[in-house]
């Protein structure tokens, strides 16, 4: 059986697009990369959600990161 940090390991390591802002929130570092999709919310690696606005992207990771 295959535990959850393998199969977190091998799925695709660098998010695809052009990285638009980084920073930190605490501990945590939040990324948004924009795509052809929208622009994508990175919570330390980990895709968050994708969002019509770069801005709505940066609010919504920041706020996600407090809580965590």
């Amino acid at each position: 059986m295959k535990k959850f940090s393998a199969i977190r390991e091998a799925k695709e390591s660098a998010p695809k697009g052009d990285k638009v802002s980084s920073k930190k929130v605490g501990k945590v570092s939040v990324a948004v990369y924009k795509g052809k999709g929208g622009f994508t919310a990175y919570i330390d690696g980990d895709k968050l959600d994708t969002y019509r606005s770069q801005k709505e992207a940066e609010a919504m990771s920041t706020e996600f990161a407090k809580e965590v």
